[in-house]
């Protein structure tokens, strides 16, 4: 796709109506942090959208073609401004800050599942240098994706704990850049719950990757080790179960529908993005069972093959993501047991794939 329609959204791993939830909590200082979250993402999501108007970002030189990631991570120092102070490149030696260095982990662990599994060359599949920053602002509860580069809050210890605990989580942020880069799905009802659950898969995918587990091993689990001692809950979001990840006084319950019985109509969130992506999600998580093995080497590669493969559109439905899986898998293995575990697998949620 040519640079020039490609329109990259600010994304975060915790979406807005959870931020919500915490803004109107009865303790003022756990309000506070979710208001000043949600005061911090809505000021990043006007420079992205100014950045696409006016195209005034700067131009990301791509690294040569080479088997390994560019990295750099930098320190906001607690503040607001981007990049920050560079604290490590590639092939430099661990420090002492633990975010840091599980930032450049799981930068590196990203590049090398979409390398290995699916032969794309960074995010952008050009090699592009992955950055990202740490300490982004004081008790920021939220980790973001901008157009060009990670950025992570420490939480504040009690409801979030640092957002580079979770590898998912950082693989599911960058994730959002290979969207960007190949479908470049919309960012609003179902497309951007496509989006949102391209991200959920290939995160799970970097976590399962990096712990060698299969997909009977694996939890299924998004942001598992985020939550906080003060929270009821597990994770984010559940594939496995969805709508189950939490069931707090103060975050809720887990909104995230399984099939299209329950889809949530909904004006906020974007339409709903974070809460309908339970659907395809638990959809991959079908199909990753039912097959067994490596989740990333057949269940993956479809689901890799039908987002990068030139003819999801942007403002594609469920319906168009699942006929494009259906084609890919046909073409990738033909008519055999990865077609009937995917045809079964879309059923059950409730997308029809003809």
């Amino acid at each position: 796709m040519d640079s020039a329609n490609r329109h990259p959204v600010f994304c975060t791993i915790v979406p807005p109506h959870l931020l919500d939830r915490i803004a109107q909590a009865q303790r003022s200082d756990w309000a506070g942090i979710g208001r000043r979250t949600l005061i911090t993402d809505a000021a990043q999501r006007t420079a992205r959208r100014l950045t696409t108007v006016v195209g005034a970002a700067p131009t990301l030189t791509a690294a040569p073609l080479v088997d390994k990631p560019q990295r750099t991570v930098h320190d906001a120092e607690h503040g607001l401004r981007l990049p920050g102070r560079i604290v490590r490149c590639e092939g430099s030696e661990p420090g002492q800050d633990a975010s840091a260095n599980r930032a450049y982990s799981g930068l590196g662990a990203t590049f090398e599942l979409f390398l290995n599994a699916f032969g794309r060359n960074s995010i952008d599949g050009d090699g592009l240098p992955l950055i990202a920053t740490v300490h982004y602002d004081e008790n920021y509860a939220n980790a973001f994706w901008n157009g060009e580069q990670m950025v992570f809050g420490d939480g504040d210890g009690e409801l979030f704990l640092d957002f580079t605990v979770p590898v998912d989580v950082i693989g599911h942020e960058l994730a959002h850049g290979v969207t960007q880069y190949t479908a470049n799905l919309e960012y609003f009802r179902q497309p951007g719950a496509l989006n949102e659950s391209m991200s959920d898969v290939f995160g799970s995918l970097i976590k399962q990757y990096t712990l060698d587990q299969s997909a009977t091993e694996a939890d299924w689990l998004i942001g598992a080790g985020l939550l906080g001692p003060e929270v009821t809950g597990v994770a984010l979001r559940s594939m496995k179960a969805p709508g189950t990840a939490y069931d707090d006084d103060v975050l809720g319950k887990d909104p995230q529908p399984a099939t299209m019985d329950d889809y949530v109509y909904t004006g906020r969130d974007n339409g709903g993005v974070h809460i309908n992506s339970g659907i395809p999600n638990h959809a991959f998580y079908l199909l990753a069972t039912e097959l067994g093995g490596k989740a990333w080497e057949r269940a993956g590669q479809i689901w890799y093959d039908a987002l990068a493969g030139g003819q999801l559109r942007q403002r594609a439905s469920f319906a168009d993501f699942a006929r494009l899986t259906v084609a890919a898998a046909v073409a990738r293995y033909g008519e055999g047991e990865e077609l009937r575990a995917l045809m079964k697998a879309w059923s059950t949620v409730g997308v029809p794939t003809s």
